[in-house]
């Protein structure tokens, strides 16, 4: 998990296979097609604009949906709407079902307390940069929430990353997602000697390497907030400030700290009161602002 090895990773250029062509959108093309992560088959949904290609090629968007029950989602049941709009704004959009969901292989592993999650956005985006009609130097990320946690983390382990924009993101550092969050990890978790007891990664992890306040080297190494000096773009962010999911401190303060490198990184915040995870009430407001 930690950001410099993570940089240090390679994330190849997998040939991005379309395996279904779909119905198409008011203006694009739509595909369900693959690419190679670690050697897993990781599916997702793709949007081409209808016309000749741009000299250059399209400027193209990685797309990284928030947690949904690995078991329960469905590549083209979820954030339809929202890639409809980016999709008939001209980008070429690739929403990726990480490891384990739908038809991608592999385990779900979740995105907090494995690297799993991080790799598949790392190499759909080097799939993309690799995709014929793409323009590779105009690559742009979307996250939504535990996506948010993801398209930031990608923003300080790449830089081929030019802008990015994050909805009701999971942006805290470590410490925050385990004391700020509405389910913090317990003060003095401990290790069980039963080799068949399942402790979660938090309580493992502080077992064995102490508290963000006993060792803060090794927390503040795998919180992407460490190295906001290195985002390879500028970034948007929103968030409601009735979001009972994730709490609005989290991108409240992110904004804040990016203020505070000295104008090295182009940022803009917006709140919508009294709205929700999704920001619903103001979705084609915050799209428009988005596209």
């Amino acid at each position: 998990m930690s950001i410099l090895a993570a940089r240090h990773r390679d994330y190849p250029a997998s040939a991005i296979t379309i395996e279904q062509t779909l119905e198409p959108g008011a203006n694009y093309y739509r595909y369900y097609a693959w690419y190679e992560s670690q050697g897993l088959r990781i599916y997702g949904l793709l949007t081409v604009p209808f016309g000749e290609k741009p000299t250059g090629g399209w400027p193209a968007i990685v797309f990284n949906h928030g947690y949904i029950a690995p078991a329960a989602y469905q590549t083209t049941s979820r954030y339809i709407a929202y890639v409809d709009q980016l999709a008939r704004a001209g980008y070429i959009v690739y929403k990726i079902d990480y490891r384990g969901h739908d038809r991608s292989e592999g385990q779900a592993t979740g995105a907090y307390g494995d690297p799993g999650y991080t790799t598949d956005v790392l190499n759909a985006l080097s799939a993309l940069q690799a995709f014929p009609l793409v323009d590779a130097n105009r690559l742009g990320m979307w996250g939504h929430s535990m996506g948010g946690f993801l398209t930031l983390r990608a923003m300080v382990v790449s830089n081929q990353i030019k802008a990015g924009v994050i909805w009701s993101g999971v942006v805290g550092s470590y410490a925050d997602i385990l004391w700020g969050w509405r389910h913090p990890a317990p003060r003095v978790p401990t290790l069980s000697p039963d080799p068949d007891y399942h402790t979660s990664w938090h309580d493992q992890w502080i077992a064995l390497y102490g508290s963000p306040e006993q060792n803060p080297d090794f927390w503040d190494s795998i919180s992407a907030t460490t190295y906001l000096g290195d985002l390879s773009g500028a970034l948007q962010i929103h968030h409601d400030l009735a979001d009972s999911e994730v709490p609005v401190q989290f991108s409240q303060d992110l904004y804040q700290d990016i203020l505070a490198i000295d104008g090295h990184v182009p940022v803009e915040y917006y709140e919508y009161p009294g709205d929700d995870h999704d920001i619903a009430s103001y979705f084609n407001l915050a799209m428009q602002r988005t596209i």
